[in-house]
């Protein structure tokens, strides 16, 4: 599969098998993240590898986050309720994968570490679909960063920039349409 069709056909996967992602699959993907371009080159970027019991847990909290934004149960839409059972079950996929990049006081810095580290997380996700495997780039679960780091054991001089489910797809999502997709409002060409 050539990069550019790569690019515009992987989707947000949000069914998945429960088949186990072998570790040598996850290493390559985690390979290829390893190798987006990072400013300064300090390649800033750390990955956890989660899944089990733990793996659960993240689903809880964002299941939480999600339904304490929504009215009560019973006032629920349906496409509410089926969002709130991916949030809770991030959709049955094996393994969540956070990335991780260092905080920094100063914000030019920290801005280049969280850019720098959405350049991985996109190398994973491209590297993820040539694999065969699905993935969703999340950042809702974010809301409650602090109770997600201490989850998952994470220092104080870090924090988390995305997570994504990873597992073999259950279906493929049709591609939502582009907006502009001509590039006339998004792009302008200046001399």
């Amino acid at each position: 599969m050539d990069l550019i069709t790569a690019i515009m056909s992987r989707r947000s996967c949000r069914k998945y098998k429960p088949d186990e992602v072998p570790r040598d699959k996850i290493e390559r993907i985690l390979q290829a993240a390893n190798w987006a371009p990072s400013g300064r080159n300090w390649q800033q970027w750390e990955f956890l590898v989660v899944t089990g019991e733990k793996r659960e847990k993240i689903g809880k909290l964002y299941g939480e986050i999600v339904a304490e934004r929504w009215p009560e149960p019973q006032a629920r839409t349906s496409e509410q309720r089926i969002f709130l059972h991916w949030a809770e079950t991030l959709g049955d996929a094996p393994v969540v994968i956070v990335a991780l990049t260092r905080t920094d006081a100063d914000p030019n810095t920290r801005k280049m570490n969280l850019e720098s580290t959405a350049a991985a997380f996109q190398n994973l996700l491209l590297a993820a679909y040539a694999e065969g495997l699905g993935t969703c780039w999340m950042t809702g679960p974010l809301r409650r960063e602090e109770e997600l780091k201490k989850l998952l054991e994470v220092a104080e001089d870090r924090e988390i920039v995305a997570l994504t489910p990873l597992g073999y797809p259950l279906e493929w999502p049709s591609p939502p349409p582009r907006l502009d997709s001509d590039l006339s409002q998004k792009v302008r060409w200046i001399k």
